[in-house]
């Protein structure tokens, strides 16, 4: 990647968002601690699906 890419890159953004998602979602099933660690890897697993086969090559 070049610097200007990396410079204007959100990407982070939307492992944040999974993380924060897959924790609120476990979080109205349930609020035992370690359903929440697993909640949020979840999250951030599906962002990076997202991030790499969703929406990989587009243009904006």
């Amino acid at each position: 990647m070049s610097t200007e890419e990396t410079k204007n890159s959100f990407e982070w953004v939307w492992y944040v968002i999974g993380l924060l998602t897959g924790i609120l979602a476990v979080a109205a099933v349930t609020l035992h601690i370690g359903y929440l660690f697993l909640g949020g890897i979840i999250g951030l697993i599906m962002a990076g699906i997202f991030l790499n086969n969703i929406v990989k090559g587009r243009e904006y």
